[in-house]
């Protein structure tokens, strides 16, 4: 796939931010670690850097949209997130809003599946 100009890169990483952000909130309904959540999130071809996840998990955790605990049963202790029961309720928000702006968009451009 060609580079996209720095326009249409900027514009994209826009578009991206907030999807990142409700990703997050759907994916840890059920609990795991960065890491993982990183590797299942660009999998899925929802691509994060670990420097944009770290710190957004930190945020959302700080906002109360994200519980944590470690887990020292393994050799490394790692970090568990989870989603709260408040980023339940803005991922169902968000979701809404997502499916509404894309039934709007796909009646703009006649792309119905």
């Amino acid at each position: 796939m060609d580079q996209p100009d720095d326009t249409t890169a900027a514009h994209l990483q826009e578009l991206r931010r907030g999807t990142v952000v409700l990703a997050c909130l759907e994916r840890l309904r059920t609990p795991d670690y960065g890491y993982a959540l990183l590797e299942s999130l660009n999998g899925l071809g929802i691509l994060v850097d670990a420097n944009t996840l770290y710190p957004l998990l930190r945020r959302l955790e700080k906002q109360g949209l994200l519980t944590s605990e470690w887990n020292t049963d393994e050799a490394r202790p790692r970090k568990f997130y989870r989603t709260s029961q408040t980023g339940e309720r803005l991922a169902a928000a968000l979701m809404a809003d997502w499916r509404r702006i894309d039934d709007a968009l796909t009646g703009l451009t006649g792309d119905a599946s």
